[in-house]
């Protein structure tokens, strides 16, 4: 397994759209451990492939409250209820916090790393946490549901900051894998 560098806003893999997984072999399943190590190490709950500067539509989750971590590959949104408003942050734009509206309830339907289909429910932080990741694999960030105003303020702000990541790279050490606190999707 390996740290991956994670791609801030800027790079322009962020807004592709990413490509169905058909091929699900001992390199998607390495793509996926390496991208939970990346995670962790980045201290969030969420990553999409995009964030590491892949195509492969999938993205792993491990939003912690006794919840088993898990990947979804080519997955959909198949049932939207409600909505809430919440604080989000992403692991490609660093210190940048928005409050998103979203769907309070969500189905989504994927497929596991050896291509078996599965649905999952999330609510609260889970099924937000489903539906940013999902954004990212359509080429959407978080700062796209924000209205005009708090989009602008953020952009801003990320100006200033990204003078910080060469190449518009997040590089992370072995040792960011400590203290894994959970703070961003």
């Amino acid at each position: 397994m390996g740290l991956l560098d994670i791609h801030v806003l800027g790079s322009p893999i962020l807004r592709r759209d990413t490509e169905i997984v058909r091929t699900f072999d001992d390199e998607l399943r390495r793509l996926a451990d390496d991208m939970f190590e990346t995670m962790h190490a980045a201290k969030g709950v969420g990553l999409a492939a995009p964030q590491v500067g892949r195509l492969e539509r999938m993205a792993v989750i491990d939003v912690g409250e006794g919840a088993e971590p898990f990947v979804i590959v080519n997955p959909e949104i198949i049932l939207a209820e409600g909505k809430v408003k919440g604080e989000e942050g992403c692991l490609s734009i660093p210190e940048i916090y928005g409050d998103v509206e979203r769907a309070a309830r969500v189905r989504v339907r994927a497929q596991d790393v050896r291509g078996e289909p599965f649905e999952i429910e999330g609510m609260e932080l889970l099924g937000r946490c489903m539906q940013h990741e999902i954004d990212h694999l359509h080429g959407r960030i978080f700062l796209d549901h924000l209205g005009a105003f708090r989009r602008r303020n953020a952009l801003a702000k990320w100006e200033r900051m990204k003078q910080d990541y060469p190449a518009l790279l997040r590089k992370l050490a072995p040792a960011d894998l400590a203290d894994h606190k959970d703070d961003a999707l």
